[in-house]
């Protein structure tokens, strides 16, 4: 008994030393490497171990940043200002949470607090940077709080490595290539200077040289699981640019991605980065199960969910799909949903047929991100196929205005739309019958002239249409000769349609119907009766058996008879 409780006390020490033998410095590398849960579990040891350690806290919050914890952040921000009132970087923590936020205002009153307590110290000024370069990246801001760091100290490697990142975000390499290889002269065993140098090269699709640095990176630290992470991503652009590399890189990229994942602690923040590539990689197979089996952790991070709704709708699986989606953006909050998830609540919601949700889901997205004018052709092709005519036409309409991409098909569906608006409309049996709106026949016509005006040649079957819905704007009977809408266009229609060659057996009705409507004009409006014979004997030709050629003949044998 007295033995058992003599090794328990040695184990008890050897673990204890083991812990206070965990540094600052050992947590950064944890963070450096992304093995987040390592770096907060050392983190966490240390803001008991040394409560008055102002830094400790500050890195602890900065991975709650990483992860999207931005309460949880600001939570231990503000533990280590309570252990360090002048703590410079931890107002810089609560300045990045701030403008996360979009509370500007509290933004600026804490990185101003952290500039002016910061000293000698250049860290607050390279987190306050990193600050502005989250979304909605600040590029100038960025920079010129970097140049003040490097007055304040230069030799820090991370403020020029920091000062590469933003260059990068603008795509000036020359400029982000120098600040990196500055960094490496200020420490020339830096893999992060490495691997940044490789991300840039993918960008200017050096994939070589990319491989190379990356390399360097690994020589210098073999565990440093980002450059393989990098390399991945690296296979993967090379793959989507070389078709001849393309099979090799894909497999090359997938094995990089697991070893970078084996190099990590598998933080739910590692494996959400590789549910993320995945999705580059359009395995949406793997992204599923792999967000599957993530969303069955206690607590498990929220995002895992937006993964499980996209890869779901990509697999066909819309009610999981949706499920999965609709949890992420009720319980995220407006500040984490980006244009794509409404993208694809609207694509979820059209599979399963709830086409008024889908309409409102994608025009939200439309409303968070101007580019995306394709979402009014979606809404209009599926208002279409469920008859509802009106609501396809406008979103027709829309899509033609906002979208340089929109065809003469699209703005002929938006005229098509209006005039089946009209034509629904007119034909229901609904009790009280719908009242006719006529202005959607001006407004297919002005779709249909559009059309027409862009083409070299009158397409026939426009004219058609555009002889219809203007004889349905006139009176009955074409009583009134001002309003003889539609004798152009069935002029128009006949004199191309015999143009054209011998008529083919699917015109013959359309024909039938322009000489009918010519044969009515002349007979009512021009009172022109060889004129009226000579269209309705065309129409007999084509269609003996139409009954409106049938009641022209039997009424003109009834007058003759009667004389």
């Amino acid at each position: 008994m007295i033995r058992n409780v003599a090794v328990t006390a040695s184990a008890l020490v050897f673990i204890a030393s083991s812990v206070f033998a965990q540094s600052l410095a050992d947590a950064k590398k944890a963070i450096d490497a992304e093995q987040y849960q390592k770096a907060k579990s050392m983190l966490k040891n240390l803001t008991v171990t040394q409560p008055t350690k102002d830094e400790n806290f500050f890195y602890l919050g900065w991975v709650y940043i990483i992860q999207e914890e931005t309460d949880s952040a600001k939570v231990i921000f503000n533990q280590g200002i309570a252990a360090n009132p002048k703590s410079a970087i931890n107002y810089a923590g609560l300045g990045v949470v701030a403008r996360l936020e979009k509370d500007q205002s509290s933004a600026k009153l804490n990185f101003d607090k952290a500039a002016q307590y910061a000293g000698k110290d250049s860290k607050p000024y390279v987190y306050t940077a990193k600050g502005y370069l989250l979304a909605p990246v600040d590029f100038n801001t960025a920079v010129t709080i970097l140049q003040k760091a490097k007055t304040v100290n230069a030799k820090d490697a991370e403020v020029s490595i920091v000062l590469g990142d933003a260059y990068r975000s603008q795509l000036n390499s020359s400029v982000a290539y120098t600040n990196y290889q500055d960094a490496l002269g200020l420490d020339p065993k830096s893999p992060i200077a490495n691997v940044s140098i490789g991300i840039l090269w993918r960008l200017t699709n050096n994939y070589s040289g990319s491989e190379d640095k990356f390399k360097e990176a690994l020589v210098i630290d073999p565990n440093f699981g980002p450059a393989y992470r990098e390399w991945a991503e690296t296979d993967l652009r090379w793959a989507q640019n070389e078709p001849k590399e393309a099979s090799a890189k894909v497999k090359e990229a997938l094995d990089h991605y697991q070893k970078f994942l084996s190099l990590t602690d598998m933080s739910v923040e590692s494996r959400l980065r590789y549910m993320a590539f995945l999705i580059n990689a359009g395995d949406y197979k793997t992204l599923q199960t792999e967000a599957a089996a993530l969303s069955q952790y206690k607590n498990s991070n929220l995002r895992v969910y937006r993964f499980l709704g996209w890869a779901a709708y990509e697999n066909k699986d819309y009610a999981a799909g949706l499920t999965a989606l609709t949890k992420f953006m009720s319980e995220a909050g407006d500040k984490r949903i980006i244009p794509a998830d409404y993208v694809y609540l609207g694509h979820l919601q059209l599979a399963l047929d709830k086409d008024s949700l889908a309409e409102i889901s994608l025009k939200k997205a439309y409303e968070l991100d101007s580019t995306r004018t394709d979402v009014f052709k979606e809404i209009a092709e599926k208002a279409y196929k469920a008859g509802k005519f009106t609501v396809a036409a406008e979103a027709y309409k829309t899509f033609g205005q906002k979208s340089r991409s929109a065809t003469l098909n699209d703005h002929f569906k938006e005229g098509m739309s209006y005039y089946k608006a009209f034509t629904t409309a007119r034909s229901s049996k609904a009790i009280p019958k719908p009242a006719l709106d006529t202005s959607l026949l001006v407004k297919a016509d002005s779709a249909f002239t559009y059309v027409q005006r862009k083409r070299p040649t009158p397409i026939p079957l426009i004219v058609y249409y555009q002889a219809r819905e203007n004889e349905m704007r006139e009176p009955a009977n074409n009583t009134n000769p001002a309003l003889a809408l539609a004798k152009p266009f069935w002029e128009q229609y006949v004199a191309i349609t015999v143009a054209a060659g011998p008529i083919k057996d699917a015109d013959k009705s359309l024909l039938t119907e322009a000489y009918v409507y010519l044969g009515r004009y002349y007979e009512f409006l021009s009172k022109d009766d060889a004129k009226a014979e000579e269209n309705f004997a065309k129409a007999k030709e084509l269609d003996p058996t139409d009954a409106n050629v049938t009641y022209y003949y039997q009424t003109k044998a009834a007058a003759s008879k009667s004389k």
